[in-house]
């Protein structure tokens, strides 16, 4: 069974029992829209023709109703829209930029900070809109074409190595375990981290077998190269069998006392990432994991293949580039002078091995033509010596 840290089935599964005379917090029109809204995402049904088939996970469903609440709210009062469909493109485009601007504020007065996340679920609330009433024969517009969904990077904590080190030598000794194995693997925290098994790792904890049903992407294997001894250690001192889960841990009391820990260590500076220290949480870790192979790793490939990524632009988002610097060295150029110096001296050699080849073949024509003249010569002596022979 996979482990769901976040439990998003369970708040699904009981946000729909508590909406099934509606939704109570929004119009009926509202409620009405947004359910069967939901309700075909949740069995797969009319999907934009540009999105994946299928139906949505629920952690995705839990993100729609919530969205979708949060529009027939904030339309209704912002510009007296009810319901959300009777919108106009105008706007749209204004409520979206007022959120990115910061004149639309979150509840504690806070600018918000994933503003795509919300643009991304109107623009396929609509073409859904639009495709329910094309099968009736009734043509909508699009109003989305110019609504900007481009993902915002947001904020993380960068810890360096050292740093890394230093909070493992200041830890708890299973937060030591854990901290390192994060930063050696880059395991997706919590979903793929809380899933792992102590069967998931092979040759004496070297290896580590993420799993395909417990992955986003897909499975894989590779070696570790920063914690084995101490999770062999580890594995022995819990006396773990090897259908225990290895970190059977509260990812929010974990995300608490990395925060703590961080904070007493090195302040609440903000980091080159941009977060905070007291912002730390287990998911930097992937993100630190990734500045820290990415310089080790010759193949992009491979190091795609580590973190479960498909697209090579996952690399500079996860790193930014940061703890990068020029590893060019003397031997290297070293090397270089000296190939091509040894190239110079190959074509030179190549030439003179061809120069002597010609010499050889002339010299050859040359000898077969002396021995045609002395066989000449030679037969005319022996003409000569019988005509001598010869009684007179």
């Amino acid at each position: 069974m996979k482990i769901d840290p976040h439990h998003h089935k369970e708040k699904y599964v009981a946000w729909k029992e508590r909406v099934k005379n509606g939704i109570p917090e929004i119009s009926k029109e509202n409620s009405d829209v947004t359910l069967q809204y939901v309700f075909d995402m949740e069995r797969g049904i009319n999907i934009s023709s540009s999105s994946a088939k299928g139906s949505r996970s629920f952690i995705r469903l839990n993100t729609i109703k919530e969205k979708m609440v949060y529009f027939s709210k904030k339309f209704k009062e912002l510009y007296d829209i009810d319901p959300v469909i009777n919108i106009s493109e105008e706007q749209l485009l204004s409520f979206f930029s007022d959120m990115k601007n910061g004149i639309i504020t979150r509840n504690d007065g806070k600018t918000y900070r994933s503003v795509d996340t919300f643009s991304k679920v109107f623009k396929a609330f609509w073409h859904w809109h639009m495709k329910v009433n094309r099968k009736k024969k009734i043509e909508i517009l699009d109003i989305t074409i110019d609504l900007d969904t481009k993902q915002e990077k947001p904020d993380w904590v960068y810890l360096t190595e050292e740093q890394v080190r230093k909070m493992c030598d200041n830890a708890k000794y299973e937060y030591k375990v854990l901290m390192m194995f994060l930063f050696d693997t880059g395991i997706r925290s919590p979903t793929e981290l809380m899933n792992i098994k102590v069967s998931d790792l092979y040759n004496n904890c070297k290896e580590l077998h993420i799993r395909k049903e417990i992955s986003k992407t897909f499975g894989r294997r590779f070696k570790l190269m920063l914690c084995s001894e101490l999770l062999s250690l580890y594995i022995k001192a819990h006396n773990l069998k090897p259908d225990d889960f290895l970190f059977p841990i509260s990812y929010f009391s974990a995300n608490k006392y990395l925060k703590r820990l961080a904070v007493r260590l090195f302040g609440d500076g903000k980091t080159e990432a941009g977060g905070k220290y007291s912002e730390l949480s287990l998911y930097d870790f992937r993100h630190c994991s990734c500045c820290y192979w990415l310089p080790r790793y010759k193949s992009e490939s491979a190091l795609k293949y580590r973190f479960g990524w498909k697209k090579s632009e996952k690399i500079h988002y996860y790193s930014e580039l940061l703890g990068m610097k020029d590893t060019i060295s003397e031997e290297d150029l070293l090397i270089d002078v000296t190939k091509t110096e040894i190239e110079k001296r190959l074509e030179k050699s190549e030439k003179e091995r061809e120069l002597l080849q010609e010499r050889l073949l002339s010299m050859e024509q040359q000898m077969g033509e002396m021995a045609e003249l002395m066989k000449i010569a030679g037969n005319k002596v022996q003409v000569l010596e019988r005509q001598n022979e010869r009684p007179r």
